[in-house]
């Protein structure tokens, strides 16, 4: 069973089981080279139907559309966003048209559910998929507007996983508050700390992204429709735009405006690009950090070897008993990929011309690509990686008794030359700096385990007090 549709190419054939129509169609025919369909991602398809049925609405509500049809268009919308017509999205992710086909497409799923639910049966001839579903839109202003739309629920998955990975890193830093280690700066020995310091800086940079990530939920709300196809309006009736605002508002329960500058909305869509920038920050932080729980485990004997991860897999096909990383460089692929998607959205908005971008499926395939990849990381690699962290304890403290960069502490005392004096001397004799201060008669052993305690050097305020009492009490003999 077929039924007919015409176009202004011509005519076709049309599977009648099918509720999609003869411009979905035609582009299948012509397009399927990335083997991915739009709908993989579903949030443009959502924000475009839930446009759709604000514009029917409005449409009806400033008398440019009949109640019969508007009602319609609008029941079809909510059958659509039930998602049990997913699979009348057939289109691939990459196409020519600045998603005229996406938007077609949608138009068609619609106008054919609302032309069956007054005829009984598809087709135009009641509700056709431009004059009505589309009325008072072009796809230049709906898509744009609808990829802004639909970046607010990615937003809020992601940012709550970002807060559960804060979460998670403070957890460990409260375990490991009393681990002391040698901190490295360019991969060389630097005063201790705690490990629970490191992980709590982790927390916090976690925390920031969660916010950065939800301060960018507001612009979503910024759209074009009214704008049409250039920024004139011209194709909506008098009182459509008002009355489209209202009606999307009310559905979404949000406060829905239009952009400042239609003109300038049209030109530039940077929004995908801050959007991108932001996802990109959280992930190149977090595989910066999966980066450290690598080196921090390296080994377990050749290594640094100041933490154990989860064993998860083995590691080598040859070496009996070798454990990889392979969360925290799983973490780093996502980064590696979210970094190179940046990269080409950054180029997609630059490539715009004139009074519009036509690269929409570059800017929603790597967009969205990125954040299914961070939302979805995130978690394995709390449940799978962070979450069984332990601390080598006694490694750490033998490394942060003994590490030369204790010398600081007599170069905060005794001045820098007699610091440098003590770290080659320590060096050269491989003696940690408590020992070399002893036998170069620098310091008594009261003093050397007063000031030289690698407890005391990660509290700075204490370490301050020590050594100014300690200067005083010098300073009286």
């Amino acid at each position: 069973m077929s039924r007919i549709e015409k176009d202004c190419l011509g005519q076709m054939e049309v599977p009648d089981d099918v509720y999609y129509g003869i411009q979905t169609l035609r582009v299948m025919g012509v397009s399927g080279i990335l083997g991915e369909k739009v709908i993989k991602y579903p949030y443009l398809h959502r924000a475009l139907v839930q446009m759709k049925k604000a514009a029917a609405l409005a449409n009806k509500e400033i008398g440019a559309l009949d109640e019969r049809r508007a009602e319609a268009i609008a029941w079809a919308c909510d059958k659509v966003l039930t998602g049990k017509y997913d699979d009348q999205f057939p289109l691939d992710m990459f196409q020519g048209g600045g998603y005229t086909c996406v938007n077609m497409n949608v138009n068609e799923v619609i106008g054919n559910l609302a032309n069956e639910h007054l005829t009984g049966h598809k087709g135009q001839d009641e509700v056709h998929p431009n004059t009505h579903v589309n009325m008072g839109q072009s796809t230049n202003d709906i898509v744009t507007s609808a990829e802004h739309l639909c970046i607010y629920p990615a937003l809020d998955k992601l940012a709550p996983e970002l807060d559960k990975l804060a979460d998670a890193f403070a957890k460990k830093a409260i375990e490991f508050a009393d681990v002391i280690k040698v901190g490295r700066t360019c991969l060389q020995d630097a005063v201790p700390l705690t490990l629970g310091q490191e992980f709590g800086g982790y927390a916090e940079f976690c925390r920031r992204q969660a916010e950065n990530i939800r301060s960018l939920r507001a612009e979503c709300f910024y759209l074009l429709v009214g704008a049409t196809a250039v920024g004139t309006g011209l194709g909506a009736a008098p009182g459509y735009q008002e009355a489209f605002y209202k009606h999307l508002s009310v559905q979404l329960g949000e406060d829905v405006k239009s952009t400042a500058d239609l003109f300038d909305g049209m030109q530039n869509d940077d929004f995908c690009v801050k959007v991108s920038a932001a996802v990109k920050q959280a992930a190149c932080g977090i595989s910066k950090i999966a980066k450290d729980l690598r080196i921090m485990s390296s080994g377990p004997r050749a290594g640094f070897g100041e933490i154990t991860l989860p064993s998860l897999s083995p590691g080598s096909s040859i070496m009996p008993g070798k454990i990889n990383p392979i969360l925290p460089e799983l973490v780093s692929q996502v980064a590696q990929q979210t970094c190179g998607n940046d990269v080409v959205i950054s180029m997609a908005f630059e490539q715009g011309e004139l009074e519009i971008s036509v690269w929409a499926p570059t800017l929603y395939k790597n967009l969205f690509e990125s954040f299914d990849l961070l939302t979805k990381v995130i978690p394995l690699f709390i449940d799978k990686c962070i979450n069984g962290i332990t601390a080598n304890r006694d490694r750490c403290a033998k490394e942060a008794k003994e590490t030369i960069a204790l010398s600081t502490v007599v170069a905060a005392t005794l001045g820098y030359p007699e610091g440098v004096k003590v770290a080659k001397y320590a060096q050269e004799h491989n003696l940690a700096v408590a020992d070399a201060v002893l036998e170069m008669g620098i310091m008594t052993k009261e003093e050397a385990d007063m000031l030289l305690d690698p407890a005391l050097l990660v509290n700075p305020e204490k370490m301050a007090e020590v050594i100014a009492r300690w200067k005083g009490e010098k300073q009286k003999q």
